[in-house]
């Protein structure tokens, strides 16, 4: 469906990405040639869901855009959650996996928010929270920890924080339910995958789509540290022959110790118990014309 002259409200997060690119002014003279009605409204230090919905519900928009990273696409997901309120992409942040998705970059963003098609996706209740790209434990939510707890930030940042996972990541024992049927493996990491790649490019899910009312369980059962470089940087897929991938609705897991885990590009601390159910048509994305 497309809608070229909706009203748009525009969430900022302004200290995503460069932070030498005024993305407000960006906005403001991109839409001063088109019939859209805009607002902007900057994220500020103790913004929360409630203060983002209040905005929407004083302004009534068609469209909803975060400008950011994924942590401010998913900030404005979960206050479109159960509204006919479309949400826009413009990725702004370091870590935009939900714009290399949709393959949209800040050279086409504000022309398909403008243009305002879009298609339903799904989404992911993990432990009783939203997420709406990718989760995991294991390898990836412990190095997320090491690297948040560094100096060397960027792709080499992360890359290190990987290798001194890898060195002392111990193999997790794993007992899932996956649509009522039990499975019992072990694993260094295992992804719930809504989509097919992390922020960085990285792909884990190569089968993996966000409209097809289904959810990946990626079970990477050995990793190198070749495949931690080829993942990083040259945005090759995963050793199919070291996973296994599952694709359900639903999904509960135990692991026999507490393990690393993170939703979204967010580290969560440790758990031992993962519950997952699939939401159905959940989002209203705005996405580049088919």
């Amino acid at each position: 469906m497309t809608q070229t002259n909706s009203k748009i409200l525009f969430i900022v997060n302004p200290v995503s990405g460069r932070n030498n690119i005024n993305r407000t002014e960006l906005i403001t003279d991109y839409f001063k040639s088109k019939p859209n009605a805009i607002q902007i409204y900057e994220l500020t230090k103790n913004c929360n869901i409630e203060t983002i919905k209040e905005q929407i519900k004083l302004f009534a928009p068609e469209q909803v855009v975060g400008v950011g990273g994924d942590g401010t696409i998913k900030l404005v997901a979960e206050c479109l959650l159960n509204t006919h309120i479309k949400l826009g992409i413009f990725p702004a942040g370091s870590a935009n996996g939900m714009a290399a998705e949709f393959k949209i970059n800040a050279h086409n963003a504000l022309d398909v928010i403008a243009k305002g098609y879009s298609k339903k996706i799904h989404l992911t209740n993990i432990n009783s929270q939203l997420c709406i790209h990718l989760s995991d434990i294991g390898l990836n939510a412990y190095a997320m920890k090491r690297f948040n707890n560094q100096k060397v930030r960027g792709m080499w940042g992360y890359f290190i924080a990987s290798l001194k996972v890898l060195m002392q990541n111990p193999t997790m024992e794993i007992s899932m339910h996956i649509d009522k049927k039990a499975v019992k493996m072990e694993a260094e990491m295992i992804v719930i995958a809504n989509a097919t790649k992390y922020g960085t490019g990285a792909v884990i899910n190569p089968v993996g789509r966000l409209d097809d009312e289904l959810f990946e369980v990626v079970v990477i059962k050995k990793i190198s540290f070749r495949e931690v470089f080829k993942m990083i940087f040259t945005h090759k897929a995963y050793d199919l022959d070291k996973t296994e991938v599952f694709q359900t609705t639903s999904l509960s897991m135990h692991t026999k110790k507490r393990v690393h885990f993170q939703i979204d590009g967010e580290y969560l601390g440790k758990i031992q118990s993962l519950k997952v159910e699939l939401i159905a048509n959940a989002l209203d994305v705005v996405v580049p014309e088919e």
